[in-house]
C-alpha cells in the first residue's frame, strides 16, 4: 500500500486534468482529490469560479461581494474544499492558463494552453485522463443597432457588475428571452441602475403547459418569485411577449425600441415604444463550449457534448461535465461535476464505480435536466426575428458581413448551409470564428446550426505552432 506521506506518493497517483474551474470543475475536482486522485485545474480566468461564482478583482476591496451571488454557501465550500486539496499538494491550480488543444496519445493526453493575458507562452500538462467542464456562452442575435456602445451582451452586464463592480451606464433596458434576464436586471437595479424595462420575448401562457417539470423544482420556483419581488420593490416594467427591433443612437446608444408580438411571434406593428436609456442588455439563451470536445473527436448530442450516465464522452478517458453537457445553470453543473469526479476517480484507480454513491446527485441531475427542458420550450426567441434584420444591418461583426450580403448568398448563389455561406460571404472567418455570428446567419439562411470541428480551440501565435510537440531542453 502507498504511504501518502511519501514524497513520492503524488508521482504514482493517476492524474487527472480538468479543464474549467467554474462550478462543473469545482465540484469534479473536489470530489476526485477527495478520492485518491492527482488533479490539476486549468481555467483561462485569474481566480476560480467561472461566470456564475464570478468575483470582484482584489484591488477592489469588495466589502460584501455576497451581495451579488445567490448560493454564496456552496460558493464557500467548493472554495475552502479547493483551498484544502491544493494545500494537501492533491491539486494544482493553474489560473491565467488558455488551453486550445487536448492531444490524445498512447500514454494519456496531453492539454496545450497557452499563459497569461497575452497568451504568448506556451504550457503543456500531460495527464492520464481529461475531464471538460468548458462552460457555456451567449446566444447574440442581431438587429439594427445592435452594434452601438452602450449594447451588451446580458451575461456582460452580469460579468461587468461582478467582477468590476461596474455597470456601462446609468438607465438601462434588459431584454431578449431566458431565465438570465433576470439576475441582471435584479443586479443592476440593486447596484443604482434605473431598469427602465425588462423585455422578455415568452409568453407567460406557455408555463401552463409544463407545471409537471416545473413543480418538480420547487426552489426554482422560490428563487423565480424572489427575483419577481425585488423586480416589483424597484419598480422595474416587465413587458412580456415583447421584443428590442431596434437600438437608436449617434456616437453611443440613446434609446431603443420595443414592440409587442403577436401570437405567431411576429411583430405587431402599431405596438411600438421608444424607451431612453444609455445601456442595454440583451441576451437570447446559451450555448455549450464544445470546441475542446470537437478537437478530441467526442461525439455530439444536437449543440452539446453527449455523456453517458457517468458523464464519460465516448472517447476512452474523457469526461464532461456542466454547461458544455447542456445549459441548465450552477445546480445542474454542480451535480454533473460530482459524478464525473466521482466516476474518474474510481476508473483511474482501476475500480468499477458503484453509481449508489452519487445516486443523490444523479436524481438531482436528472430533475433538472427535465426541469430546464421545459424552460428552453419556453424561453425560445420569437419564431420571426429575421425579419427585423434589415438587409444593412451588420451581422458578422468581425468581417463586417451584412445580412443582405447573407441573404444575398442564400437566394442568389445557393448557399444551404454554414460553411457554404461562410466561404461566400466570410460570415465567422474572423477573431471569433463565428461563435458570435453562427446562430444568426443560420437564422438567416434558413439552415440548422451546427457546431463547427476546428483543429484548434482558439486562435495560436505561429510560433507556439512551430514549437509544439518539441522536447524540452535542459
Amino acid at each position: 500500500m502507498t504511504d501518502p506521506n511519501d514524497p513520492n506518493h503524488a508521482a504514482v497517483l493517476p492524474h487527472l486534468a480538468v479543464i474549467g474551474a467554474g462550478p462543473a470543475g469545482l465540484a469534479a475536482t473536489v470530489a476526485a482529490a477527495s478520492r485518491g486522485v492527482r488533479v490539476t485545474l486549468l481555467d483561462s480566468a485569474a481566480q476560480e469560479g467561472g461566470q456564475f461564482y464570478r468575483q470582484p478583482a482584489a484591488e477592489l476591496r469588495a466589502r460584501r461581494p455576497q451581495a451579488l451571488h445567490h448560493e454564496w454557501r456552496t460558493w464557500e465550500r467548493l472554495r475552502n474544499g479547493l483551498r484544502t486539496h491544493v494545500d494537501a499538494g492533491a491539486v494544482r491550480h493553474l489560473t491565467d492558463h488558455h488551453v486550445w488543444l487536448v492531444e490524445r496519445g498512447s500514454e494519456g493526453f496531453t492539454v496545450h494552453a497557452l499563459l497569461g493575458p497575452e497568451q504568448e507562452e506556451p504550457v503543456e500538462v500531460r495527464a492520464d485522463a481529461v475531464l471538460l467542464a468548458t462552460g457555456g456562452y451567449e446566444k447574440v442575435l442581431p438587429f439594427p443597432g445592435w452594434t452601438l456602445p452602450g449594447v451588451v451582451t446580458a451575461g456582460g452586464a452580469q460579468a461587468m457588475l461582478k467582477g468590476a463592480l461596474a455597470v456601462s451606464g446609468r438607465t438601462a433596458v434588459v431584454a431578449g428571452t431566458g431565465p438570465l434576464l433576470l439576475p441582471v436586471a435584479t443586479g443592476l437595479a440593486a447596484a443604482g441602475v434605473e431598469v427602465a424595462a425588462l423585455v422578455e420575448s415568452a409568453d407567460p401562457k406557455a408555463f401552463a403547459g409544463r407545471t409537471g417539470a416545473l413543480a418538480a423544482q420547487p426552489g426554482k420556483l422560490a428563487e423565480g418569485a424572489g427575483y419577481a419581488a425585488r423586480l416589483l420593490r424597484h419598480r422595474v416594467k416587465v413587458l412580456a411577449r415583447h421584443t428590442v427591433v431596434e437600438a437608436h443612437g449617434t456616437e453611443r446608444l440613446e434609446a431603443v425600441t420595443v414592440a409587442a408580438l403577436d401570437g405567431d411571434g411576429r411583430v405587431r406593428h402599431g405596438r411600438e415604444r421608444r424607451i431612453a436609456c444609455d445601456t442595454l442588455a440583451v441576451g437570447h439563451g446559451m450555448l455549450p463550449h464544445t470546441d475542446l470536445a470537437g478537437t478530441l473527436g467526442c461525439r455530439l448530442d444536437g449543440l452539446a457534448v453527449y455523456v453517458d450516465e457517468e458523464q464519460r464522452t465516448d472517447v476512452p478517458g474523457v469526461w464532461a461535465a456542466g454547461e458544455t453537457t447542456g445549459i441548465g445553470g450552477s445546480a445542474l453543473s454542480l451535480a454533473e461535476g460530482h459524478i464525473a469526479g466521482r466516476s474518474a476517480a474510481a476508473r483511474l484507480r482501476g475500480t468499477e464505480p458503484d453509481p449508489r454513491a452519487w445516486a443523490a446527485a444523479a436524481k438531482v441531475r436528472d430533475r433538472l435536466r427535465a426541469f430546464f427542458a421545459a424552460l428552453d420550450s419556453v424561453y425560445a426567441p420569437p419564431a420571426h426575428w429575421t425579419e427585423q434584420v434589415t438587409d444593412d444591418t451588420v451581422v458578422c461583426r468581425c468581417e463586417e458581413v451584412t445580412g443582405g450580403a447573407v441573404r444575398q448568398a442564400v437566394a442568389e448563389l445557393g448557399a444551404g448551409d454554414l460553411r457554404t455561406v461562410k466561404l461566400l460571404t466570410r460570415a465567422g472567418m474572423g477573431w471569433c470564428q463565428g461563435r458570435v455570428c453562427a446562430p444568426a446567419v443560420a437564422g438567416l439562411a434558413g439552415c440548422e446550426l451546427t457546431p463547427s470541428r476546428r483543429p484548434f480551440a482558439r486562435p495560436v501565435p505561429l510560433g507556439v505552432l512551430a514549437r509544439a510537440g518539441e522536447p524540452e531542453s535542459d
